[in-house]
């Protein structure tokens, strides 16, 4: 079976700084896996390569056995690699429909905007509920909504979800997490880069773990519990 998403020996640089160091992992179609490790170890590094954003020093990335190791991100999306990055990621003057309209305008053209706004507003009602308010007036749970809807929409081949949970109340985790979840069961692959990993634990085949740019283990999730406690720092803890 071909992975959707391939890393073979991936390093990763900001300038002078080296984030990743021979990264190699892979997601099967309609697998679930977990990256994992504390702040500043090359999480969201990778979640960057895996979509394009990044290009990597070294090292191969394939999507869908096409190597994509230095092309442009917008030929990842093409491909159908999604990336919802960490932060609100939202226009913060624009209104929530006023988003979601210029995303799905610029992903599906014109022609596909209403559609596109009717499955938005199903998947996530209390956006419905707000479509005229000003995205910077939403709470920091609806903006992380907001932003995950304008790439859940399209059901994406594989969506690389960065620290999703990351200043959120636990009720709307959990919400956030059953979205994942849904998607997952439509047949969408995912790539979860957490630091809260509980949720991770619960939804994910797979964990990879992280430690200074460089994978130190490998597994399935349910034999990840106590190496993940031993890994992350005190208050990263996985419950």
């Amino acid at each position: 079976m071909t992975a959707i998403l391939e890393l073979d020996d991936v390093s990763a640089a900001y300038g002078p700084f080296n984030a990743l160091f021979g990264v190699s992992l892979a997601v099967q179609p309609g697998e679930a896996v977990a990256l994992l490790g504390p702040n500043g170890v090359g999480k969201t590094t990778v979640a960057r390569v895996a979509s394009g954003l990044v290009a990597p020093t070294a090292g191969t990335v394939r999507v869908d056995g096409v190597d994509l190791t230095r092309a442009p991100a917008y030929r990842f999306a093409l491909a159908g690699i999604a990336h919802a990055p960490e932060g609100r990621s939202v226009f913060a003057t624009l209104t929530v429909e006023e988003n979601l309209r210029l995303s799905f305008r610029r992903s599906m053209g014109r022609a596909g905007v209403v559609g596109a706004l009717r499955r938005a507003y199903e998947q996530f009602p209390a956006l419905a509920r707000r479509r005229g308010q000003h995205a910077a007036t939403l709470s920091g749970g609806e903006q992380r909504m907001l932003s995950l809807a304008r790439v859940l929409v399209e059901a994406p081949k594989l969506l690389v979800a960065d620290e999703l949970s990351l200043g959120l109340a636990p009720i709307v985790v959990d919400e956030i997490y059953r979205e994942l979840a849904r998607l997952r069961s439509e047949g969408t692959a995912l790539l979860i880069v957490e630091q809260q990993v509980a949720h991770a634990l619960d939804l994910c085949d797979r964990v990879v773990l992280l430690d200074r740019g460089t994978v130190t283990w490998e597994g399935p999730a349910y034999e990840a519990g106590d190496r993940v406690v031993e890994f992350l720092a005190p208050g990263d803890a996985v419950a």
